[in-house]
């Protein structure tokens, strides 16, 4: 795939608001290719995590922002614990979704943030992932709602795989607490991004 560098690409803002953000020093990146050897879901992101890097270095704004790669990104830690310049490059690609659920960039597949917040609800509100709840609502909201059904869905559901009813955790409450001051935290991160210029 070829991309055509432009100067006055290079000269966005769009490294600086990423590294503001993330408050890691992307420039420091020398593509030695170490967290994508190391990464486990490379082979099924658009670009693997150094592309990515050097395609902020190089203010690629729009295929960053288009690519499956920060939502496929599992927060393992694998590529921050093997990246010899210490970049936390799994805070990078948090950054990313962060910068794309507020809004201000484009995203290529809106169903990835649809099963992110979907995931994050569910947790919520029982502490432990719901599947029954989470397939239902994700295909409503994706508006695909008969996917993985048949006859996938009935088969787990008959071997037992899958609870008709949520499971809770043993304190409520405390999870609440957290997910309070989670949403906190990410609305201070939103209007931090909304504040950046171009």
């Amino acid at each position: 795939m070829k991309f055509f560098l432009e100067t006055k690409k290079l000269k966005t803002g769009f490294r600086r608001d990423v590294e503001r953000l993330s408050k890691q020093k992307i420039s420091n990146c020398y593509q030695c290719g170490k967290c994508s050897a190391g990464c486990p879901i490379a082979f099924a992101m658009d670009y693997p995590p150094n592309q990515i890097i050097r395609m902020i270095q190089l203010g690629m704004r729009d295929e960053v922002m288009g690519s499956n790669s920060s939502w496929f990104c599992v927060s393992c830690v694998t590529c921050t614990t093997r990246c010899p310049r210490e970049i936390d490059i799994a805070k990078i690609m948090d950054t990313l979704r962060i910068m794309a659920q507020a809004g201000k960039y484009k995203i290529s597949d809106r169903e990835i943030p649809i099963f992110d917040w979907i995931f994050l609800k569910s947790l919520e509100f029982t502490g432990r992932i719901y599947e029954l709840g989470m397939i239902g609502a994700y295909n409503l909201l994706s508006l695909h709602p008969f996917k993985d059904v048949f006859p996938m869905g009935v088969k787990m559901f008959l071997k037992g795989k899958i609870n008709v009813f949520p499971h809770f955790v043993k304190n409520p409450f405390e999870l609440f607490k957290n997910f309070i001051l989670f949403r906190k935290i990410r609305k201070k991160e939103k209007e931090r991004i909304y504040e950046t210029n171009d």
